[in-house]
């Protein structure tokens, strides 16, 4: 599927400078929005927005559809009546990076009170508005707001539940819901309130010719809704442990490999039953954004099978995805696929034909191009217009960080002999010009290289399981001589947005 020639920033929404300790769908989100239109920027792309887990990574989430109540601007639902704003004076203030634990304890219990307030206080427009979202989105709400609920009581992982439960034994399942009802009432008033806040950012993007980018992981956290809701479709033994696990290879980054540690999926099962969870899971993402990235497309073709007994990846084997079968089948239901292939890495010539017959757009990223002949791949001159460019991902060192301490003699004599020297106005915009300057449909900048700032503005380190997800801008670093220089590069490279054409979404938003 090919799009309109634009060019956008990457910043997950909780890099915001919200109050309360973590970005979320505040003043401070359409403060970035009304940055992003002032500076002619047609693309917002986001990490995945679910609720986090191991780590606090976005890509471990506890739900693939669920929504992180982390995100849910507490300012907004004071301002539609869900709590007093005078409760609001506790929470951490809008400075420095993501300490999760801290954010957790002060938020959490003042959205679960807001939730209360509405639950026993909500207009009848607001109950309906609620009655509909519950109605509508119970296929995953009702199986999502259960699991929370048990594994806050519990305080563990789904399969140290006990037996019936994990099981998912009738009685059991009826049980907990009686007891836990008004955690489960509070689960999906949050949820609600989640998405009403996102479908209101949406709008506001949509209204200024932005278009949002989404992210989702071709796999799912074991600790999830998902695999305790569904584990007929994934490879999970008689005790509903995993058998497999994903993960990718020794290479030449890690002598061992690396071990993600998600099931993988049953695609047999998948097929026989017209991957209808698939088919869910994708068209919820073209719901709830306008473009959608999949992480490590090139599992549709081959995936990496760890046995669940290794503690590393190297006793791996390559097993078969279901390649053309899959996106056959999303078509024939969804029609178009707005989608794009995270295919970094080493991708085989078949993953790379996979891509071209559904012709989905790859990704290139341009820190990667100058380490050898081989990496050229990733420069200006190599790319076809059906591409994503990348100075860099929310992985990748920034640019100034990589400049000063990441890249080599070679790499820092190469990027010199490409751009001309770089110091005048910085490495970073020496990538961000030849970028957008390239022939690629589509590009996309993090705010970090935007703003030039060095690696302690790192997003993700990937070898490290710790401190990461924790980055966020500082309040008035989005200037306007920054939003005039955007703007100017966007018209000169043909990058300017263009109007968004979609379903017509909710006009208020409750939340």
């Amino acid at each position: 599927m090919s799009f309109p020639r634009s060019t956008g920033i990457l910043l997950h929404p909780t890099s915001l400078p919200s109050r309360g300790g973590i970005g979320d769908f505040g003043p401070a989100a359409y403060e970035f929005i009304d940055f992003l239109a002032a500076a002619r920027q047609g693309l917002w792309q986001i990490l995945p927005l679910g609720p986090v887990g191991y780590g606090n990574s976005p890509y471990s989430s506890t739900s693939a559809f669920a929504g992180s109540p982390l995100l849910i601007s507490l300012e907004r639902l004071a301002e539609h009546g869900w709590i007093d704003r005078a409760r609001l004076g506790a929470l951490p203030d809008n400075a420095g990076d993501v300490n999760y634990d801290e954010v957790s304890a002060a938020k959490l219990p003042l959205l679960n009170e807001a939730a209360q307030n509405f639950l026993a206080h909500a207009s009848a427009a607001q109950r309906a508005r609620f009655n509909d979202f519950c109605g509508q989105n119970s296929w995953w709400l009702e199986g999502f707001a259960l699991f929370d609920a048990l594994r806050q009581r519990y305080k563990k992982a789904w399969n140290e539940w006990p037996r019936d439960l994990v099981h998912r034994q009738p009685e059991a399942l009826d049980r907990a819901r009686s007891e836990l009802a008004n955690e489960l009432q509070i689960n999906r008033a949050l949820q609600f309130a989640f998405f009403e806040q996102w479908s209101g950012l949406r709008q506001y993007c949509a209204a200024r010719s932005i278009r949002i980018v989404g992210d989702i992981a071709i796999f799912i956290n074991y600790d999830s809704a998902d695999v305790w809701s569904h584990p007929d479709i994934f490879r999970l033994n008689s005790n509903l442990e995993p058998e497999v696990v994903s993960g990718v290879p020794p290479d030449a980054f890690s002598e061992t490999g690396q071990r993600w540690g998600n099931p993988l999926y049953r695609w047999d099962v998948l097929q026989s039953r017209g991957y209808d969870w698939w088919v869910q899971r994708i068209r919820w993402a073209m719901q709830t954004c306008d473009l959608v990235r999949i992480d490590h497309f090139r599992g549709f073709a081959q995936s990496w099978e760890i046995p669940a007994s290794e503690p590393t990846a190297v006793h791996g084997r390559w097993v078969e995805g279901p390649r053309d079968d899959l996106f056959n089948r999303l078509r024939e239901a969804l029609g178009g696929l707005p989608l794009i292939a995270e295919d970094l890495g080493l991708i085989t010539e078949d993953v790379h034909a996979l891509r071209q017959r559904l012709q989905i757009p790859g990704m290139r990223v341009m820190q990667f191009g100058f380490g050898n002949p081989g990496a050229h791949i990733y420069l200006p001159h190599r790319f076809d217009w059906n591409t994503v460019v990348y100075t860099g991902t929310h992985d990748n060192e920034t640019m100034v960080g990589w400049w000063k301490s990441g890249a080599s003699e070679g790499e820092r004599r190469a990027v010199e002999a490409y751009f001309g020297p770089v110091e005048k106005e910085g490495v970073h915009w020496a990538f961000v010009r030849a970028a957008q300057g390239s022939i690629a449909d589509l590009c996309v900048v993090p705010l970090q290289d935007v703003l030039g700032l060095g690696n302690e503005a790192r997003m993700n380190t990937p070898s490290q399981s710790q401190g990461n997800w924790t980055w966020r801008h500082k309040a008035g670093v989005l200037t306007g001589e920054l939003q005039a220089k955007l703007a100017s590069l966007a018209e000169v490279t043909d990058r300017l947005p263009q109007p968004v054409v979609r379903a017509q979404t909710r006009e208020d938003f409750a939340a």
